[in-house]
């Protein structure tokens, strides 16, 4: 924590979650917007299916290998700098997106967006922790999140009204309006929170030397499948919207946005009650229930498609639920995460996003295209996956059953 964070942000705390918050939406705003407008993109560009799921894909590579860099550059150089660079370049490469001649260029700049979105994202947790302790910390981290569901419930709504009201391009000429203005409020108004006492060497050998401390220790491994992997039992339903909604459930592009709102509404209720419940129980209670939710759901969800023929009016609502039970979690799992090394903090959030990230593209590029046409294969995926990340938990809290009080320090005895 920075010894001066008292002086470093003077205004409101909802003034920070909603700065960092609109970070963090680049991200959903960057997918959400042009799901809609899949086919018509298609058309376009003569794209099939598979160069679609490719522009996916691209974006989510690209955000996992770039994650592994914007930490460590936060650490050595400051979270600033960091943060208006890559809201930079993520303007120019939504220009490129909106002037894209053909799908391969289109491919070429979704990967460059993926690569400089992750920037927001990564340093916005690493600006929490220099700021707040640990249970101010979990309440900023969950009004973030709760601000930051904005974004994925109104972005499907403006972007399939742009596809039908203009065309596609003007959903990329929209993030280019929205990553200049998000790059001039930050110039304006993000300070600079990394003590320069705290601020690590940038060197290859020093890089590759943090991450092999972070990689062999299994704390982060199964901190980091336990947040990262669950999240993709909601998120191949996000990937597979094209055909979950438009094909099983035979909504059109306008009608999109109830999915995303009621996937977000559980979100926001989930981050709510853990900002609540911080310092009132025990994290690794409140993970458990956060488990325990998911699991029951997506269990429910699978039952319910093997039984029933998948209907509007009730196929969205368990996602809705299983959205609260993660968005429970991830604040206290995240910041268990970053305590592991309170002097490499950047460096573990870019790693912790990196397998997320990782999860996220080989789901989109190499699972959703296999399942999304059966809603029984997508609610048995989205099972499994909440499984992976289930039984790291279990383990960690049966081999270091204090691994959920870690404030940092040195790595276990294996």
């Amino acid at each position: 924590m920075n010894p001066d964070a008292a002086t470093v942000w003077r205004a409101p705390r909802w003034a920070l979650a909603v700065l960092l918050a609109a970070l963090g939406m680049l991200g959903p705003f960057s997918i959400d917007t042009y799901l809609p407008a899949f086919s018509g993109i298609a058309r376009a560009l003569d794209a099939t299916p598979v160069q679609m799921q490719q522009t996916l894909s691209a974006y989510l590579f690209g955000f996992a290998f770039m994650n592994l860099f914007h930490g460590a550059l936060a650490d050595s150089f400051g979270r600033r700098p960091v943060v208006l660079w890559g809201v930079g370049v993520f303007t120019l490469a939504s220009i490129g997106c909106a002037l894209s001649p053909t799908i391969g260029w289109l491919v070429f700049f979704r990967a460059l967006q993926g690569l400089s979105t992750g920037a927001g994202i990564v340093v916005s947790r690493a600006v929490i922790r220099d700021l707040f302790p640990p249970e101010d910390a979990q309440r900023m981290m969950s009004q973030v999140t709760i601000y930051f569901g904005v974004a994925p419930a109104v972005a499907p709504i403006v972007g399939g009204w742009l596809f039908v009201h203009v065309d596609w391009h003007g959903i990329f000429w929209l993030l280019a309006v929205l990553g200049l203005l998000l790059w001039l409020g930050n110039w304006k108004f993000l300070p600079e929170t990394l003590h320069p006492t705290h601020r690590q060497p940038f060197e290859f050998t020093h890089l590759m030397r943090g991450y092999s401390q972070l990689l062999s220790d299994p704390r982060f491994l199964l901190l980091a499948l336990a947040s990262g992997v669950p999240f993709n039992g909601m998120f191949l339903y996000v990937l597979s919207a094209p055909e979950f909604l438009g094909t099983h459930l035979r909504l059109g592009p306008t009608e999109f946005f109830w999915f995303f709102l009621l996937t977000i509404a559980g979100i926001m209720a989930g981050a709510w009650a853990s900002g609540r419940l911080a310092g009132r129980i025990l994290p690794r209670q409140q993970v458990r229930y956060g488990f325990v939710v998911m699991f029951t759901t997506a269990t429910l969800n699978l039952l319910a498609n093997l039984v029933f023929t998948p209907h509007v009016a009730w196929a969205l609502l368990p996602l809705a639920v299983f959205a609260f039970g993660w968005a429970l979690n991830v604040p206290v799992v995240t910041l268990m995460v970053l305590d592991l090394y309170p002097q490499r903090r950047g460096m573990a959030s870019s790693l912790q996003a990196v397998v997320g990230s990782v999860a996220n593209g080989v789901v989109a590029g190499v699972i959703a295209p296999v399942v999304m046409h059966s809603t029984v294969a997508l609610a048995s995926t989205s099972l499994a996956m909440l499984c992976v990340g289930l039984f790291a938990w279990l383990h960690l809290r049966r081999r270091w059953p204090d691994a959920a009080s870690v404030t940092g320090g040195a790595p276990p005895q294996v």
